[in-house]
């Protein structure tokens, strides 16, 4: 049966397409079985309908046709129950249904496996013969084994969107695809596929024999593709935020930054020609950032990638995209970057769907300033078949409508008015202190991390930088930045938020997040050599920030520092000492400056037993929730196979945090919320009610988070920490603090619509 497997995966591998892999699978199973008939039957996900898809020895004018619920007949047995179904008298036992279209009355033996792909059901094989007797063990085995080759199968026909359209063909029903909201907001328009440009995949190596044209060549691509950017970043300058012009920025210091341009010309110098030399780098590059945990930095990979396609256009002459764009464009791409977002006229551009990238890409960042929803990480996007189609972008649920109905489009341009007004309400808030009706006030900070957000955080009115990420300028040189060169980046977003309080995290490098010139070698990163763990190991790096970040705060006085990933409280006092040490030499080279705010961030869980304890040595404590969600539920949120897993609302997650801030106000020290739970409006009551000074969010989700926190009384809110604390899963949580936002008027922050 081995043997015969193989032979089945070998030609489904083969196969021109989705559904002729279905069609050798039914033949070549039906022969390796002896079996009458063999059929597969595709669940559709969204009606929880099974469809006949293919068929040997049924009526094959029933494929397409034959459909049944999961409550209904054998094979909605099978897949109800989720597991195999071994019958000699089919069509006694009574969830047996009878379809006269299949012809299958005159089969008695049954036997029915379920398609799983990670949990989620995908469909159903079924084997049948014309005698009463069941299948034996070897023969449920290698269906059984079958079965779940076909789910790797049907999974790739996901991603490449076969299987959504074979689904929508057989059953003439529009198309939906899901992914992840990075934009909120809801919009209608054509699908725009984005050009795939030039690929640097498919470049081969050829031996050089000019290096100095070689290199000569790649020089000229760098100043034309820099010159391309800039003039990207003009044509944006109108309808952006000076802060997220600077997102261009981060392109132009690829280009200028030593750690990408010098490797490639050391490759080409290695004998290699400049394309290929590229592609190499490129990919250096990119298996650095994707290696990251910080969500944020791991979403540079893509820019990198999109700076290489630009360079490998520029060197291989390849022609630009001269298609002119619909006048409602809904911008679709198998990895979107902000320069191909930013080629279309703003007044064009409604709405951005992309089958890879989270919330924290360039591309979703540069969505939410302009207002303009995005749907991120559709796995099974069909990129090519939506070019030209009516879509609809549902950023709240990230969901994308394929050829919607006449009604449903209505309804939807409908709400598209009531986002209007309620974006208008949202900002009218600028400015105005985040208190509730009785009183309470909570500090809403911003997180940033190449200064891209600073200007709107100010024009909405933030009260400060709850975490500034300090990794960049280190990650793009091929050595460490000097204390001069830091102490500038430092000065520019503290002078910019001045008198506002800033806080920068050292450095937290190592371990997920080497550096190219300071290499590590962790087996398992996440619980490896990094964070504050490393900055200790090596005084004179630390000492250099500490100093550049003091000078940089003279005359302003609005520093305040924070050390990651910290697990001991001996780790906390020799951070805090280095900080003293650090003064002290200022000081005597005549540079004085005043004691900064000292902090730990609370993002492992011996932190949170040893809070109080770090709280009495340090002046605030902020949690980390993204990481802290992560150690707490053992789960790799980059890991596709237990993502779904990871979830802030799980009640050991509210109850960590909780703690914390208990601690924080038994020794009288502000703690306050900087991960990705500080920005979600339903959950901003509960860190209300917990004593929170603050919550430390994007800019984005700022006005939102505020309209919350204006609307419920902080009575309300401790009611509602009362009863979430009491919950023991995540979904009583959701159901609670969503029914909460939809009680006070707020259903429009959780949903399309203004209610």
């Amino acid at each position: 049966m081995l043997e015969t497997l193989h032979r089945i995966v070998q030609a489904v591998n083969a196969a021109a397409d989705f559904d002729e892999a279905l069609a050798i699978i039914v033949d070549q199973v039906a022969d390796a079985t002896a079996a009458d008939v063999c059929s597969v039957y595709l669940l559709e996900e969204d009606t929880q309908h099974l469809r006949l898809m293919a068929t040997h020895g049924l009526n094959p004018e029933a494929v397409g046709q034959v459909r049944l619920s999961v409550d209904e007949g054998l094979v909605g047995l099978v897949a109800q129950r989720e597991e195999s179904v071994n019958l000699e008298n089919a069509d006694r036992h009574p969830r047996f249904r009878y379809f006269p279209e299949t012809g299958e009355e005159r089969f008695h033996s049954f036997l029915g496996v379920p398609i799983i792909h990670y949990q989620a059901r995908l469909g159903v094989l079924v084997v049948q013969r014309n005698t009463r007797a069941r299948f034996n063990d070897g023969e449920v085995a290698f269906l059984v084994t079958m079965a779940a080759q076909l789910a790797g199968v049907m999974a790739h026909a996901r991603v490449r969107g076969d299987l959504a359209r074979s689904t929508m063909e057989a059953s003439g029903r529009a198309l939906a695809v899901t992914g992840i909201g990075g934009s909120s907001g809801v919009a209608v328009g054509e699908g725009f596929a984005a050009s795939a440009g030039a690929d640097l995949e498919t470049v081969p190596d050829r031996p050089v024999r000019n290096a100095t044209a070689e290199l000569a060549a790649f020089q000229a691509a760098v100043e034309a593709v820099r010159n391309d950017v800039s003039e990207l970043g003009e044509r944006m300058r109108a309808q952006l935020p000076e802060g997220e012009q600077l997102l261009f920025d981060v392109y132009l210091q690829m280009l200028d930054g030593d750690s990408l341009t010098s490797r490639v010309c050391h490759q080409i110098e290695a004998g290699h020609w400049a394309p290929f030399a590229l592609r190499l780098t490129i990919a250096e590059h990119v298996r650095r950032f994707e290696a990251m945990d910080d969500a944020y930095l791991r979403e540079r990979a893509s820019d990198v990638r999109d700076i290489g396609r630009r360079l490998l256009a520029r060197l291989m002459a390849v022609e630009g995209d001269d298609r002119a764009p619909p006048e409602q464009v809904i911008l679709v791409g198998e990895e979107l970057s902000a320069s191909q977002l930013a080629e279309i006229p703003p007044e064009q551009l409604a709405g951005v769907v992309s089958a890879g990238g989270s919330a924290n890409s360039h591309i979703a960042i540069l969505a939410r300033a302009l207002g303009v929803p995005a749907v991120m990480g559709v796995r099974d996007l069909p990129v090519h078949r939506l070019h030209g189609r009516a879509l609809i972008v549902d950023g709240y649920r990230g969901r994308v409508e394929v050829d919607p109905a006449e009604a449903l489009r209505a309804e939807y341009v409908g709400l598209q008015q009531e986002e209007a007004e309620l974006t208008a309400e949202l900002a009218a808030l600028s400015g105005l202190p985040a208190r509730t009706t009785d009183g309470a006030e909570l500090n809403l900070y911003v997180n940033t991390g190449l200064a891209a957000e600073i200007n709107r955080a100010l024009e909405i009115g933030c009260a400060g930088v709850g975490l500034h990420r300090t990794e960049f300028p280190f990650m793009m040189r091929d050595r460490f930045p000097g204390e001069e060169e830091q102490a500038s980046l430092y000065r520019e977003v503290l002078s910019a938020f001045a008198p506002l309080p800033v806080t920068l995290r050292t450095l937290d490098v190592g371990g997920d997040k080497p550096l190219p010139y300071f290499p590590t070698h962790d087996e398992n990163p996440f619980l490896g050599w990094r964070g504050l763990r490393m900055t200790l190991d090596h005084p004179e790096i630390f000492l250099t920030q500490l100093r550049a970040m003091l000078r940089a705060s003279v005359g302003l006085d609005n520093l305040r520092l924070m050390f990651p990933m910290v697990t001991r409280v001996e780790e906390a006092e020799q951070a805090a000492a280095l900080v003293a040490r650090a003064r002290a030499e200022l000081a005597e080279e005549g540079v004085v400056t005043a004691p900064p705010q000292v902090g730990a961030m609370v993002e492992v869980p011996a932190a949170v037993y040893q809070a109080e304890s770090l709280a009495r040595r340090l002046d605030f404590l902020s949690v980390g929730s993204n990481d802290l969600a992560q150690y707490l539920l053992a789960v790799d949120r980059n890991n596709s196979r237990v993502a779904s897993l990871y979830d802030e609302l799980h009640p050991a997650v509210l109850r960590a945090v909780n703690e914390v801030a208990e601690a924080g106000r038994r020794v009288g020290r502000p703690v306050s919320v900087c991960g990705s739970m500080a920005g979600e409006p339903a959950v901003a009551p509960l860190l209300l009610a917990m004593g929170m000074e603050g919550l430390s969010m994007s800019s984005g989700r700022l006005l939102r988070v505020k309209w919350v926190i204006r609307t419920i009384s902080a009575a309300d809110a401790r009611g509602m920490l009362t009863e979430a604390l009491a919950c023991e899963t995540p979904q009583q949580v959701r159901q609670l603090v969503n029914s909460a936002l939809d009680d006070h008027g707020l259903g429009g922050l959780i949903r399309a619509g203004r209610r």
